[in-house]
């Protein structure tokens, strides 16, 4: 025998026992059980909270923790490796229908990657990768093509039975086979023409996969659902009126304004089980930071929005900021929680906004219950309501000599996702806190649109924190501050039963926290910290893995 021929004999010989190890994926009937020893989903349970119930990591044992393994990703369409392309390494797949002399965007992990059967499904704009959870071997990857857009992110895959499902940034939504990597069908999910761009990863409720939209010109935003075996669409639910009739119409000045008017759902959300309603956020309004909006509220932008996952009617909504003026998204995914509140049991839903506010809600009616400044400089509110709605200051609109506010436009928090343990009942969420001055440098819309016609100019950190923060009553139960004037936070948290947070800090360290005290009990420095970490058991021993970049770094501990 050739050494061709035995190293062909031996490839397929390991191929089955690869796939065989990868199992049997996702039922939908899991997915509503609290996260066990797997990450099956972007926030690991539908629930939000990023709370694993593992604790053989803990706060005695952190100390301990080393690294296990590493692995570095490449994008584009692996030429010179790949079983299925050239060389000996893991099979490339290619899908897309961009050219193939388009640079292929630098592998960046902003996502979640899932843990299912001893395998990690992990994303970066236009690929997909499923390494071996041991080891970080690469089992397959794929490559799509693209024909452009914004690759700013992809937070990564949803999965159903065992198909994958993702999102590229030129708006397809793409299935594959899990245990192949082979693509199964692409359906475009929005118009490329229209600017949009998508980042969102997919959250499977039964048979309905839905994901949002991401647009920052003058296209509305949605969210769809696909049928998971066909790809076709089950039921959209747009964020600003599109119809004469609309509920919400009366907040823009016009029917073309609404049609126009962005509110974006740009990040995953959660859902209740109980009531069916599927709960996200919704981006800015558009033109961002200029005249031309009336002066409405202009619903539905920068919301919390509950959904019923059968049908696509909206139940209730419940507006974070009310005509945004500063690009202050509410996308970020809330946390579902369970709490007494005066007495009673109550269902709760709770976010911390990219404005410096928290909002905790009640999750079957959208009714206030908790509204509150969690920024610790914020100071653009002029009044609260008694519905809990935020009345903006105007001075501190952009104004063509200026105006000083906090925060800038990235928010105190963006799009990092926060966690909540119910060992401790705390929400826990990165405060950025700084000052910067919007000037209106186009007062006409027309020449302003999307996110144009205004200059922001910092002038100073106010410091930044991890912040942990009673949920039924709004008051902060510690600041950890974080070192330098940078922020922290990486790319979101992760919160256990070991009692431990764990974050990315300024310093490009993964961190673990004593989460009642907000103590550093461990830290490994890795490079800044580009996603939330996650931790999954296999073998018998937890794992926390994390990215910075390009590279996934994952840590157990070994006596």
């Amino acid at each position: 025998m050739t050494l061709k021929r035995l190293l062909l004999t031996i490839s397929l010989m390991i191929l089955p026992i690869a796939l065989a190890g990868q199992g049997q994926g996702v039922r939908p009937s899991e997915l509503p059980k609290p996260l066990g020893e797997s990450w099956p989903t972007y926030s690991g349970d539908y629930s939000g909270k990023r709370y694993s119930s593992l604790t053989e990591i803990d706060r005695t044992t952190v100390k301990n923790l080393s690294l296990a393994w590493v692995a570095r990703l490449s994008s584009g369409s692996g030429e010179g490796g790949g079983r299925f392309g050239r060389g000996g390494g893991a099979p490339v797949i290619i899908g897309g229908e961009g050219p193939p002399d388009l640079p292929a965007v630098p592998a960046n992990v902003k996502g979640t990657p899932l843990m299912v059967d001893g395998t990690l499904y992990v994303t970066s704009p236009d690929n997909a990768w499923a390494l071996d959870a041991r080891d970080g071997r690469e089992r397959w990857h794929y490559f799509w093509r693209t024909k452009g857009s914004t690759p700013i992110a992809n937070r990564g895959v949803g999965m159903w039975n065992d198909y994958l499902y993702m999102v590229t940034p030129d708006n397809y939504l793409i299935s594959l086979d899990a245990k192949t990597g082979k693509e199964r069908w692409n359906k475009v999910a929005a118009d490329f023409n229209q600017q949009y761009f998508s980042t969102s990863a997919p959250i499977i409720v039964d048979n309905h996969v839905m994901v949002g939209t991401g647009n920052d010109l003058d296209s509305p935003g949605y969210l769809q659902s696909y049928d998971p075996v066909t790809g076709e669409v089950q039921w959209r639910l747009y964020t600003v009126p599109m119809k004469e009739g609309d509920v919400g119409l009366d907040t823009w000045p016009s029917l073309e304004a609404a049609q126009h008017g962005g509110a974006h759902p740009w990040l995953p959300g959660v859902y209740d089980p109980e009531t069916r309603l599927y709960i996200f956020g919704t981006g800015n309004p558009i033109p961002a930071y200029t005249l031309g909006r009336g002066e409405g509220d202009n619903l539905f932008s920068c919301s919390l929005i509950a959904v019923h996952v059968d049908t696509g009617k909206m139940a209730w909504y419940f507006q974070t900021s009310p005509h945004d003026m500063h690009d202050w998204d509410s996308a970020q995914t809330p946390i579902l929680i369970d709490a007494v509140v005066d007495g009673k049991p109550r269902k709760l839903v709770s976010t911390a906004a990219r404005n410096g506010y928290f909002f905790t809600l009640d999750r079957v009616t959208g009714k206030k219950v908790v509204v509150t400044k969690y920024g610790s400089a914020t100071n653009w509110v002029k009044r609260i309501d008694a519905s809990g709605s935020l009345r903006r200051n105007p001075d501190k609109d952009p104004l063509v000599p200026g105006a000083l506010v906090s925060p800038p436009s990235g928010g105190t928090i963006n799009w990092e996702p926060p966690a909540y343990s119910p060992d401790t009942g705390l929400f826990y969420v990165a405060e950025k806190n700084a000052y910067a001055i919007f000037y209106l440098t186009d007062p006409d819309p027309r020449g302003s649109m999307g996110l144009g016609g205004k200059e922001e100019v910092r002038v100073g950190s106010a410091g930044n924190f991890l912040t942990a923060i009673h949920p039924t009553t709004g008051k902060v139960a510690w600041r950890r501050p974080y070192p330098g004037e940078s922020g922290g936070g990486g790319g979101g948290l992760l919160t256990t039963a070991g009692k431990l947070v764990f974050s990315g800090d300024a310093g490009g360290n993964i961190v673990a926290y004593d989460a009642e005290t907000g103590k550093p009990l461990w830290h490994s420095r890795i490079g800044n910290v580009s996603n939330a970490p996650t931790t999954y058991m296999l073998d018998g021993r937890q794992h926390v893995l994390v990215a910075a970049s390009d590279t996934l770094y994952a840590f157990a501990i070994y006596r």
